[in-house]
């Protein structure tokens, strides 16, 4: 009878306090390999990671969001990583691979004091009070700039660009990227809207054939089939999103014509049908026009290019519809979606637009835009010799517009090279010996955990981290809070000086969003699955 009583589940299993350790675990050591899995590619000697994708692309990239997003993980809790480092992305746009390796050393520490018995909310909530101190450690130690100081916006902007395969171009991309955004931005903003930079990509050419272009550029061609210009100076720009060209049923039949006059008056209806379309859009004085791609009928015939060119109407088809946007603030048009609405206050206007030959292929440029509608844009061509450079030179400078637009929000620069992250250990450790009970172990932990940035910058650069480590712990005891890790000297050098820089929104925001998502993660105690 006891045998039976035993066999039987009681309520005690469900009082078992292993599973949730279990689970902990369990989420800990997930997360911490896709921590580790992109640990070797921080920092200026970091490598690059080659991602096959689904679809047979080959994509090389040492940037810790675009190796994450394109990771197949299926690990819950290890998502949770790609999430915050998105979020890093959002933010900040730098420090992708620094949020999640410091992601993954707070949860070692997280680990080990779990293991000492302290309860994982106490660590979660210390660990966000160590978190605030050390963003206030930040904002102290931060140097205050002013936009006006072009130097130094391209000393942040080349340092972002070091880590990157573009770094060799750094000294001619930074000063680029720089004066995009200073184009594009007002004096006294707090942020930047990044779609007002238009990155564009053409194959042909080296990284060195990067240009910035005040004005919009077109990848597509001009028609020139009919014999139409491909240079028209004092341009009126229309932007049309209906077809040229004859009008088509929905749905798919047949007309059996049995006599030619009918055939005969069909082409005629044919040619005045286009003929009237096009001297509506002569008579509003346009003549430069722009056609947003059709995916019903032809947007634009042969017949009806023939007539506008004729009328000396310079022709660009087969405009995207995500470049629509883009275009109309540009040129300060508004898209025009029927012919009867084509009127002169509804076109953009610019000092020239012609088509130009440019490293083997052709791009329409359109400059001198003087619409008081417009608003300021600029448009880079990017240049590299294959589609895998071309890719990562466009996020190589996607990261430094945003190391710009950082700080536009804050305008403040630290130390790069693992300078911050020691001298805030060592201010959290000091600290940490005044604070009394469990918060004191906690805050030591989590200052030992940001140490982790200059040992693998370190690691990566091929010094022997230990020594390097604990050379820093002395100079910054000795008062030298801007030293850190000098690739390029092989050692500990004052990073400022070197003008080794980071804007301090990108630490901030990393120890910030790597205290959260430790926090989410220690608070999960079980796994279900819904049906």
């Amino acid at each position: 009878m006891s045998q039976v009583a035993a066999a039987r589940p009681s309520n005690a299993t469900f009082k078992n306090k292993e599973k949730p350790q279990e689970v902990r675990r369990a989420n800990i050591i997930a997360a911490r390999a896709v921590a580790d899995a992109i640990r070797t590619s921080l920092g200026p000697k970091g490598m690059d990671k080659m991602i096959k994708t689904s679809r047979g692309e080959i994509i090389i990239s040492n940037d810790g969001h675009t190796i994450l997003r394109q990771m197949a993980i299926l690990h819950p809790v290890a998502k949770m990583l790609v999430e915050v480092s998105a979020a890093q992305d959002a933010e900040a746009g730098d420090g992708t691979t620094s949020v999640v390796i410091l992601t993954g050393a707070l949860l070692g520490a997280a680990d080990r004091l779990l293991n000492k018995g302290i309860h994982p909310t106490i660590i979660a909530e210390s660990f966000q009070r160590a978190a605030k101190r050390s963003v206030e450690i930040l904002l102290e130690m931060c140097h205050k700039i002013s936009l006006n100081d072009r130097e130094d916006l391209i000393r942040a902007t080349t340092t972002s660009l070091s880590s990157k395969i573009v770094s060799q171009y750094s000294s001619f991309l930074a000063p680029l990227t720089v004066d995009a955004v200073l184009k594009v931005a007002d004096e006294d903003a707090t942020n930047v809207d990044l779609s007002d930079i238009r990155l564009i990509k053409k194959v042909g050419g080296t990284i060195d054939d990067t240009e910035m272009i005040d004005g919009v550029v077109l990848t597509q061609n001009v028609v020139k089939s009919a014999g139409g210009p491909n240079r028209k100076e004092k341009a009126k720009i229309g932007l049309i999103q209906f077809q040229i060209s004859p009008p088509k049923p929905d749905t798919e039949n047949n007309i059996v014509v049995n006599d030619y006059r009918q055939m005969d008056k069909i082409l005629k209806e044919e040619r005045a049908y286009l003929l009237n379309i096009c001297k509506k859009i002569k008579k509003a004085k346009c003549n430069v026009l722009l056609i947003q791609k059709s995916i019903l009928r032809d947007a634009v015939n042969e017949l009806a290019l023939h007539f506008l060119a004729k009328l000396g109407i310079l022709v660009v088809k087969d405009i995207e519809r995500e470049e629509v946007e883009f275009i109309s603030k540009s040129l300060g048009c508004k898209p025009i979606s029927d012919v009867e609405l084509f009127t002169e206050d509804r076109l953009g206007s610019a000092d020239l637009i012609e088509e130009i030959d440019s490293d083997g292929s052709k791009i329409v440029k359109i400059t001198g835009i003087k619409n008081p509608e417009a608003r300021p844009t600029i448009s880079v061509v990017v240049r590299g010799a294959n589609n895998m450079i071309l890719d990562e030179t466009e996020r190589s400078l996607h990261d430094a517009l945003c190391v710009v637009r950082c700080l536009f929000k804050e305008k403040g620069l630290i130390g790069g090279g693992g300078a911050p992250e020691i001298e805030i250990a060592r201010r959290l450790t000091r600290e940490a010996r005044e604070l009394e009970g469990v918060e004191s172990f906690v805050w030591t932990e989590f200052a030992e955990a940001l140490e982790i940035i200059p040992t693998t910058l370190a690691e990566n650069a091929g010094l022997n981290s230990i020594k390097v480590v604990t050379e820093l712990r002395t100079k910054h005891e000795n008062g030298e809070v801007n030293d850190g890790i000098s690739v390029r000297r092989s050692g500990t050098t004052n990073t400022y000086d070197e003008h080794i820089l980071q804007p301090v929104l990108v630490s901030t925001s990393a120890i910030t969003l790597a205290s959260e998502c430790v926090k989410s993660i220690l608070r999960i105690d079980d796994i279900t699955f819904s049906r």
